[in-house]
């Protein structure tokens, strides 16, 4: 009774944890396709509204691909140079280890070469000479062993000189590599560029024809009326969406009023309630001004639930931070996180630009709790890096 009691508590012992692993991992998979509905049922969204924006606005829809090209090739081009700036302290690396390699082996060399030149002095038949020397054994015994010393400190030597020409030889093959990569990257990188000044020619071209079809128009108003219709539409349907899939956290997003950091260092360009092109339209967040790749940075623990180009606001991200609440980042130039990525506070989630058809490289920040924004100001008051 004993033995089978063991045996059963073993038994156990052994499927318990392989049962909590197989339950951990079914979790996960059921977690993971959530994910995954969630992102399915965003992106509907997002194609929904703008097949809406480009039946409403052909040059917007234009717009909207320019600017997304614009971000892709900015995307590739800090790729690029940060393959660059890898490879090209690699061969710095190479270079001075090539150096050290050849500076040693000049050295070796002169040892050798002095060994082998007493060697020559000293005769051919240095063993036979030593043997044939009427000479007392205790001494004879001696100078036979220094004699194999030499000869085995010698053979070192060639050796040490041979696995250094060879590994010279590897490392300016190395060198090679390198120099041919930094070329390659060189005029990847020139087609790039190349690239990125067509698309921001164009989009140039395209904000010129839609700037003035609005002055010919007369319909700003209507327009930013339209583009806040929009966000409100996303908010909205982003919030029935995630409704299902509540964020919970020890540390509530509201009892850290009065108490985050701003996303960027920048100038206040427009604040928050301050009127827009009329007193009809006001914002209902701040813009920044901030310096063209400058890094935006998550206020708080959330998820994304938006990584994407939107009328009016380009290249924006929402970051939902649970209890209703979410900060909207926009103006872009590029987007760094995608949808359905977990942020904590001061993750870099993007990169100031001007998207969205803007006049100057500036964030657009926002915080709403449902479909109502609510004053920044009384939320952010810490600046970056304090």
């Amino acid at each position: 009774m004993k033995r089978l009691i063991l045996l059963l508590f073993f038994s156990l012992a052994v499927v318990m944890p392989a049962a909590a692993q197989q339950s951990e991992g079914e979790l996960a998979k059921i977690k993971e396709q959530e994910l995954e509905e969630v992102r399915e049922r965003i992106s509907e969204l997002k194609q929904s509204m703008d097949a809406s924006a480009s039946s409403r606005d052909r040059l917007t829809a234009e717009l909207q691909d320019a600017e997304i090209a614009i971000s892709e090739q900015r995307i590739r081009l800090k790729e690029l140079e940060r393959q660059r700036a890898y490879s090209a302290k690699r061969k710095s690396e190479l270079d001075e280890r090539l150096k050290t390699r050849e500076a040693e082996l000049d050295g070796e060399t002169r040892e050798l070469a002095n060994q082998v030149r007493a060697a020559y002095m000293s005769g051919k038949q240095e063993r036979i000479k030593l043997l044939l020397n009427q000479r007392d054994p205790a001494t004879l015994g001696r100078l036979m062993a220094y004699y194999g010393y030499l000869n085995a400190y010698r053979g070192a030597n060639i050796e040490a000189v041979t696995a250094a020409i060879r590994e010279l030889a590897e490392l300016r093959s190395q060198v090679a590599a390198e120099e041919a990569r930094l070329a390659d990257l060189a005029k990847t990188r020139y087609a790039e560029l190349t690239a990125l000044n067509t698309a921001q020619e164009k989009r140039q071209q395209l904000l010129s024809g839609l700037q003035a079809k609005i002055a010919d128009e007369g319909r700003e108003v209507e327009r930013l009326a339209a583009q806040e219709k929009d966000l409100s539409r996303l908010i909205t349907e982003l919030t029935s969406i995630l409704s299902d899939y509540p964020i919970s956290s020890e540390d509530p997003f509201s009892e850290h009023k009065g108490r985050l950091t701003w996303p960027v260092a920048g100038r206040l360009l427009h604040d928050y309630g301050q009127p827009r092109v009329s007193d009809r339209l006001k914002w209902n967040g701040v813009v920044l001004a901030a310096p063209r790749g400058q890094e935006v940075r998550s206020v708080y623990h959330g998820r994304v639930v938006f990584a994407d180009w939107l009328a009016g606001l380009g290249l924006l991200v929402i970051v939902n931070h649970g209890e209703n609440y979410m900060t909207l980042y926009g103006y872009n130039e590029t987007i760094v996180k995608n949808t359905g990525d977990w942020v904590a506070p001061g993750d870099v989630i993007a990169t100031v630009g001007d998207s969205g058809g803007q006049p100057q490289s500036s964030l657009y920040f926002e915080i709403r709790r449902g479909t109502q924004a609510v004053n920044p100001r009384q939320w952010v008051t810490r600046r970056p890096g304090r």
